[in-house]
């Protein structure tokens, strides 16, 4: 996809702050929800790839790329973006998330966001004997970002809430990657905001009535792949689907097989 077939714009929130998103294909909307350390440029191969079904909407998260921050944060204010963007999309859409993406979607859908389906890939809750690791990491990454340790920041997600070891994390800080994720380290804390501390909120998943598929990919480690089936087993008449996949990702053309195929039937 090139920036020419992209119509960029942006939504006003219910606090104010500007969310900017890029509208691409024809078909009934999608919003694509990202985790951390995305933005609206990391997630254009899903788009183009569903472009010929949707009029697919990749958007920045508050705090990311050309979007707002309003302070304080809360998930309510990342909710209220999700209901402006669908607003702008027509009225209803479905929502794709992706990690802490495909918790916020959820949460959206819980909250009687006018959702046409959910898909969800990876929420990361802890559950079964990983329950409780992911405790109180967004105020330990606050601390690091307001004293500028954003590489430190950067190092303690992916060690403490992605699963990394500490010496493969250690590594990649010489990779030429690595200042894009240091960019990225603020919005970490509203990522870890949203994943709380990793507890299943069973009673919240239990609400959402829209049809619903929770996807994950067999190249992930154990504990994300136990994620996926506890979300499905709390979302009524959700579906479990696994593709094949690396770690934490499918290719582009896969997945939009799916979720075309899932979503539209």
């Amino acid at each position: 996809m090139t920036d020419a077939t992209l119509a960029v714009g942006t939504v006003r929130s219910a606090d104010g702050t500007t969310i900017a998103y890029e509208r691409s294909g024809d078909g009934p909307a999608i919003v694509l929800v990202g985790g951390a350390f995305n933005d609206r440029t990391t997630t254009r191969a899903v788009a183009a790839a569903l472009a010929g079904d949707f009029t697919v909407f990749g958007y920045d998260r508050r705090g990311r790329g050309d979007s707002g921050d309003t302070a304080p944060y809360a998930v309510q204010r990342e909710i209220e973006d999700l209901a402006a963007l669908i607003s702008a999309a027509g009225g209803t859409a479905y929502l794709y998330g992706i990690s802490s993406g495909a918790i916020l979607a959820a949460l959206a859908a819980a909250a009687g966001l006018p959702v046409a389906g959910l898909a969800l890939f990876e929420p990361p809750f802890r559950v079964g004997p990983h329950d409780g690791s992911g405790a109180a990491l967004a105020p330990r990454l606050a601390e690091l970002v307001t004293a500028g340790r954003r590489g430190d920041a950067v190092e303690c997600f992916l060690r403490d809430a992605v699963g990394l070891p500490a010496d493969q994390v250690r590594g990649m800080r010489d990779q030429p990657m690595w200042p894009w994720l240091e960019m990225m380290a603020p919005s970490l804390v509203h990522d870890a905001t949203v994943s709380g501390d990793g507890s299943l909120p069973a009673d919240r998943l239990a609400t959402i009535t829209v049809p619903t598929v929770v996807l994950d990919s067999t190249g992930s480690p154990q504990w994300l792949r136990d994620a996926t089936g506890a979300t499905a087993d709390a979302v009524p008449g959700a579906r479990r689907v696994s593709l094949e996949g690396g770690f934490h990702e499918v290719p582009a053309d896969r997945l939009a097989a799916e979720l075309r195929r899932l979503l539209l039937g």
